[in-house]
């Protein structure tokens, strides 16, 4: 395929560096590690990684071979009828596990990130729910491996390093409003809170009408904290003003999927650092 040329079709490469950043993370973490559970339900770095690894592997199927797509997305939901999610991404990464894992699921990385590069950033691509574009397909995969990388930071009591490359996840966030609500069954609120939030670099991110009558202010990766469900909201310093804002604060979530319930206030934070984790 030839290179697409699109100058704001930057997600691929957001993606490509989101995963690099966590990659050298783990390059240096002890193998023993890689089986401790972390404060995502109990969710071991293998099972992370095997989680990111899969779809992200289900994505180019889903750009180069559609028929091994729907074939892998039929075994799914056979297996999650009956187990969970989890076994199923296990197996399917069987025998890899620790360091092994890690340099498959960075290859499949690369490998995902030039073939997107490569396409049309609207090209339709089947998924999970209703088709999406290129575009808002690699963006779900940033999302879910900045995400998800939250909880490896946490077990291994490391300070994160914050990015601009939150301002697609904090989009992400914005856009998925009324979906928090319909996914729940509720009717959206007719109000869609101000939101302006304090970006890494320090530049300040707004959507919708000011207010400060129904308003959500603060820091970008405490508002992609809670979007994502990696933090409950009491646990930010986010400024939450109006009804509509604490509703949606209070059940926020970005990505597809059944209705999830945001973790419980205090139970997502920063463990203290191991003394060793480094593998020597």
């Amino acid at each position: 395929m030839s290179t697409i040329n699109v100058t704001d079709f930057h997600q691929p490469q957001s993606f490509l560096d989101e995963s690099e950043a966590l990659f050298d993370v783990l390059a240096g973490v002890d193998a023993s590690l890689f089986t401790r559970p972390t404060r995502f339900k109990e969710w071991a770095i293998n099972d992370i990684l095997a989680h990111l690894h899969i779809w992200n592997w289900a994505l180019e199927q889903a750009i180069v071979d559609v028929p091994a797509f729907d074939n892998l997305l039929l075994q799914f939901k056979a297996h999650v009828k009956v187990a969970p999610v989890r076994t199923f991404e296990n197996t399917w990464v069987a025998p890899l596990h620790g360091p092994e894992l890690l340099d498959a699921w960075w290859a499949q990385c690369r490998q995902t990130t030039a073939l997107v590069q490569s396409v049309d950033p609207k090209l339709r691509t089947r998924w999970f729910g209703p088709d999406m574009s290129a575009r808002s397909n690699i963006t779900a995969r940033l999302m879910e491996t900045w995400a998800h990388g939250q909880a490896i930071h946490d077990l291994l009591g490391l300070e994160r390093v914050q990015t601009d490359r939150l301002k697609d996840i904090a989009v992400l966030g914005i856009h998925t409003f009324d979906w928090t609500f319909r996914v729940r069954k509720l009717q959206p609120p007719a109000v869609h809170p101000h939101v302006r939030l304090r970006a890494p670099s320090g530049a300040t991110w707004s959507w919708n009408e000011a207010s400060d009558t129904d308003l959500i202010e603060g820091n970008a990766a405490e508002f992609c904290q809670v979007v994502t469900q990696v933090r409950h909201v009491d646990d930010t310093q986010l400024h939450v003003v109006g009804e509509a804002a604490r509703l949606w604060m209070a059940s926020a979530q970005c990505f597809a999927g059944p209705a999830h319930t945001p973790p419980a206030a205090g139970t997502r934070f920063r463990e203290p650092t191991f003394p060793a984790f480094i593998s020597t």
